[in-house]
């Protein structure tokens, strides 16, 4: 197997493509492996991170009538968006979501989905054995137990899939400081979607911006 390391191995958002797979209703009513508010937050923070990084997103369902619409906190950011909804439970076995990321020319797939052990797991190990460098967002997915989501990211792990979290992404994508023009969308984005992290931002800034009071 191939050690994933060096700064090629790292995340670039000119490279990168977002694939968000059944944020559905349906899904989330059997979630158990995490909190199911913070995976609302936590993929709503990873989609408005590749808007701010202009990373290409694709948004897909699983018939859409029986398990519900896309969280709106999700197609809200993208209005006017076609949300492609399959019938295949693995997605990449969809022509038409996979043609939608290929056209984007990228080979950073980010996957991110409900539930990990299923419409991840599926997609994620069939794409790296394509030769696509895989990157599953584990805190934007979940499962039905939480003994499925860490077998699920076992199974992926030894099938050369690269494990992260939403803040990592963001993090890597970002890479620089000195990359003000994506720089100055951040704080937004961890002010709303950090919990703590957002709040010490915050109170960073006040403290910044307090004047220190004079002696006497």
């Amino acid at each position: 197997m191939t050690f994933r390391n060096g700064l090629d191995s790292l995340l670039r958002p000119e490279d990168s493509v977002l694939l968000l797979i059944d944020h559905q209703p349906y899904q989330l009513a059997n979630l158990n492996s995490h909190d199911p508010h913070m995976v609302v937050n936590n993929t709503t923070a990873l989609a408005k991170l590749a808007k701010a990084f202009d990373v290409p997103t694709i948004l897909t369902s699983v018939i859409v009538d029986r398990g519900g619409l896309l969280f709106p906190q999700i197609t809200d950011l993208f209005p006017g968006q076609e949300v492609i909804d399959r019938t295949f439970i693995n997605t990449w076995e969809d022509k038409p979501t996979v043609d939608a990321v290929k056209a984007t020319g990228r080979k950073q797939l980010i996957i991110a989905g409900l539930w990990t052990e299923v419409c991840v797991a599926m997609p994620a190990i069939q794409a790296a054995g394509e030769g696509w460098d895989v990157t599953v967002v584990t805190d934007a997915s979940g499962g039905t137990s939480l003994e499925a989501h860490e077998v699920a990211i076992q199974r992926m792990i030894a099938a050369g899939v690269n494990m992260m979290t939403w803040m990592a992404v963001g993090s890597e994508w970002q890479r620089d400081w000195a990359r003000l023009d994506t720089a100055v969308l951040l704080p937004e984005i961890l002010v709303a979607h950090a919990g703590g992290s957002g709040i010490a931002y915050l109170w960073e800034q006040q403290l910044l911006n307090t004047p220190v009071a004079k002696a006497g």
